[in-house]
């Protein structure tokens, strides 16, 4: 029984970190933006849901139909009027980089005091399926395991149609060789943008799911950045499928020390893995060298 109260709860951080991390690897896999605000947006979806549960009684599935939208229109927002300067004006992919990095450290505080000015510094969740259910003889929190199985299912999907379709082969070979793009057809400013849009579609998507079954904050969007970053490195900047295995990996380890040593160590096992990773293999764990 404790293997299966240990596999569920791992699925479940695993599935919502790779969600969380996929939008973060496809922000910068293919826009090249590292994008530091990318929690505060996911705690803004955890509260648009809150808010369209709490105060105008629609159903969360509902509210997850919502946030899709919106974080994808608002992130390509951002792109076009915040970032689309930066990459206009940026000599090369590496001064790019350091501008994004800048500027969205900045978005990250912008995007956390309205939070804060609005909702205060308290802690915010709604009830809904709290209670438990019985897998293989194990009690485990309904709202749990439906946030997981959608993530675990919206993350294949995204997997699927960018590794099999052809509009995702375009946007791999954007993220492999953004200066040829052009070549063979693919506009590579539009194609940055929905790229970048995609990634704030998942992580509304995490957002609403978290909601679900977990207390949030204005203030905790950093940690889920965090972490986001960790599991990019960890799979291998642009590496999809290890950004899957990477977020996994570290569900498993947190549940392993929150169930065995200490929850208040995490954090503190998140980045001891992170720094054993950049120094013996920098490429990352699924990682190739030279990418």
């Amino acid at each position: 029984m404790l293997l299966v109260e240990l596999t569920l709860a791992a699925l479940t951080l695993g599935g919502l970190y790779a969600l969380i991390a996929m939008g973060l690897t496809l922000q910068y896999g293919v826009a090249r933006i590292m994008n530091l605000s990318h929690g505060e947006f996911m705690i803004g979806a955890a509260f648009l849901a809150y808010w369209l549960v709490s105060a105008q009684g629609l159903h969360p599935l509902l509210a997850l139909c919502i946030a899709l939208p919106i974080g994808f229109a608002l992130q390509w927002l951002v792109y076009q009027t915040l970032l689309m300067p930066l990459v206009r004006r940026a000599p090369s992919p590496a001064a790019l980089e350091v501008d994004s990095i800048l500027a969205t450290f900045g978005m990250l505080f912008i995007v956390q005091g309205i939070a804060l000015v609005i909702f205060g510094g308290g802690y915010f969740s709604y009830d809904y399926l709290s209670m438990p259910v019985h897998v293989m003889g194990t009690a485990v929190a309904a709202n749990r395991l439906l946030a997981a199985g959608f993530a675990i299912v919206i993350g294949l999907v995204v997997y699927v149609v960018l590794v099999r379709s052809r509009w995702g082969t375009a946007m791999r070979a954007m993220a492999g060789a953004p200066r040829f793009a052009h070549l063979v057809g693919i506009n590579p400013r539009s194609m940055a943008a929905f790229a970048f849009a995609l990634g704030g579609a998942l992580v509304a998507a995490a957002g609403v799911l978290v909601s679900m079954f977990l207390p949030f904050s204005a203030s905790m969007g950093v940690t889920f950045t965090m972490k986001a970053l960790v599991i990019v490195i960890m799979g291998g900047v642009g590496n999809l499928m290890g950004c899957l295995l990477a977020a996994l990996l570290l569900g498993i380890v947190e549940t392993l020390v929150t169930r065995f040593i200490d929850p208040g160590l995490t954090l503190a096992a998140t980045f001891a893995i992170f720094l054993l990773v950049l120094l013996l293999r920098p490429q990352g764990l699924f990682g190739r060298v030279g990418r």
